[in-house]
């Protein structure tokens, strides 16, 4: 900048300092109010989304098995998605330009006010200097004018042949100390220019320059700061742009996955009857004779194929308006294939609660065969309330399995589904051998039944991968067949959680695995 200053210079460089300033908090307010539009819009959008989005177990969402629908769902799902963006739009605004640009800002206005406050007191230094000097050059100008007056009446009275030896050397003295007071008021008066001629040179020529300097360097970084603030304005948006080109792409997937032949064939699939079409009327020729029997009989015939059916007369035609029959629990009130859709269906849930059952008896077994052999770990006798329910939860569970079996066999359920369900589990709740017979365990050695899990899994070639990591909180002897000793404070890879039944499989770094009780470590599974 240049090294003179004027007043009106200096007011348009402060001005022009606080216009920048003004400027960054400007575009902190618009970039503010930017985050507040995307947030709003994300916020419409998931309402929006919401709103459409099918209630769980509605029609809407059962409907959801034709892929028009689906597909509506899918848009809905990368919608939200999208929603999702604008958010992080917002977030980023706020973080990368509203905080960083106010915080800046701050720094900014302590900065200017420094060079500002060093600008003014250096002036105001000069201004002080230059008030002495005036003072030192008026008292030198009256001091002198004094003096000069003194030295007149000095030669006045020299001159006067009245005066007297003693006025003279009076006038003469006088005349004398003005002129000595003048001299010095010359010489501070010197002193006090040359002073104030080198501060006005430091000043103009090295203050005010370096201060003028660092008010340039300060507004020239601020424009560079504020522009990185409008480059990051777009590229925040530019980020998010890949994940918003795959929701709108998702869009357009969504669009091409509706198929309208597929829904048709799914919904016959899941609707026909497997009733048989009914035959050809027989033509009644009332013309011949006949008998009096034959015809009271013949009232009592069934006049038409509503009739033949009897009671399946409502089930033929699917325009009916009638109302439905009740439900029945062997689903006899639905169309034969339907029937042997919901009877399948029964089975594999009954199935799956019976299999957690006959786990959950198997664990119990266990524990209670680890309490007798380490009685400080539990009281076996606590664990038979538990043992007994699930054992009638089992022949509970048994006796529906058997009742829908039965069932499916009367609406002609394939072989293949009525064989794996009927030797899945065998009259005490077992898995049977894959041949059909029943295992052995029930007169083998009951620690080799209750173990004949683990020997299964030691058998097996495959090493499994960990899912987490495990810390012994107490010491165990590991008596029991399957089981593992440990230390306290031991760590071990957990390759298998617990099943819910107290235990957790667990290996060494040596390779050695076996069962430790849950409650004696500390588990961190891997996400």
């Amino acid at each position: 900048m240049e090294t003179g200053l004027r007043s009106d210079q200096y007011d348009v460089i402060e001005k022009h300092t606080q216009s920048g300033l003004d400027l960054v908090e400007k575009y902190v307010k618009f970039a503010k109010e930017r985050t507040e539009v995307e947030q709003n819009y994300a916020k419409q959008l998931r309402n929006l989304t919401k709103k459409y989005s099918p209630k769980r177990g509605s029609k809407e969402e059962q409907e959801c098995r034709f892929s028009s629908h689906q597909s509506f769902l899918d848009i809905l799902n990368e919608v939200n998605d999208y929603a999702g963006q604008r958010e992080v739009i917002a977030e980023n605004m706020i973080l990368n330009i509203c905080l960083e640009l106010s915080k800046y800002l701050q720094d900014l206005k302590q900065e200017r006010k420094t060079h500002l406050s060093d600008a003014k007191k250096a002036q105001q230094s000069l201004e002080s200097s230059y008030k002495q000097l005036e003072s030192s050059k008026k008292r030198f100008e009256r001091e002198w004018r004094e003096a000069e007056k003194a030295n007149q009446n000095a030669e006045k009275a020299d001159q006067d042949i009245n005066a007297t030896k003693a006025d003279v050397e009076k006038a003469k003295m006088q005349a004398h100390m003005r002129t000595h007071v003048a001299e010095e008021c010359k010489n501070d008066y010197a002193a006090q220019l040359q002073k104030y001629n080198q501060e006005q040179s430091q000043f103009y020529f090295t203050e005010m320059p370096q201060i003028l300097n660092k008010l340039q360097d300060m507004d020239e970084q601020r424009a560079v700061k504020l522009a990185q603030g409008y480059v990051s304005f777009a590229n925040t948006e530019k980020l998010v742009m890949p994940i918003i080109s795959k929701c709108l792409e998702g869009i357009a997937k969504a669009g091409g996955n509706t198929n309208g032949k597929n829904d048709s064939l799914a919904l016959i699939e899941q609707h026909k009857s497997g009733f048989e079409r009914p035959g050809d009327l027989e033509f009644e020729d009332y013309s011949q004779g006949i008998n009096r029997a034959s015809s009271d009989s013949s009232l009592g015939t069934p006049k038409g194929p509503l009739d033949l059916l009897g009671k399946n007369k409502n089930k033929l035609w699917p325009f009916s308006k009638k109302s439905k029959p009740p439900p029945t629990e062997d689903f006899g009130h639905l169309p034969p294939e339907q029937r042997r859709k919901k009877l399948q269906q029964k089975l594999e849930d009954i199935g799956k609660e019976l299999q957690k059952e006959v786990d959950q008896s198997e664990g119990l077994e266990k524990m209670k065969d680890v309490y007798e052999k380490n009685p400080q770990m539990g009281d076996p006798s606590s664990l038979e309330p538990q043992i007994s329910q699930t054992g009638q939860n089992i022949e509970k569970l048994r006796a529906e399995l058997q009742k829908y079996e039965s069932w499916l066999i009367e609406a002609g359920g394939r072989g293949e589904t009525l064989q794996y369900m009927s030797h899945t589990f065998n009259n005490n709740g077992a898995h049977d051998s894959p041949d059909g017979a029943q295992s052995d365990e029930g007169n083998a050695d009951p620690s080799q039944a209750i173990y004949a899990e683990f020997d299964d899994d030691f058998d097996e070639e495959e090493v499994i991968s960990p899912i987490g990591e495990c810390t012994a909180l107490y010491t165990f002897q590991g008596a029991s067949e399957g089981t593992i000793s440990m230390q306290e404070g031991e760590a071990f890879a957990v390759v298998e959680e617990d099943k819910g039944d107290g235990w957790t499989r667990v290996r060494r770094n040596n390779g050695d695995e076996g069962y430790i009780p849950t409650s004696y470590v500390n588990i961190s599974l891997r996400k």
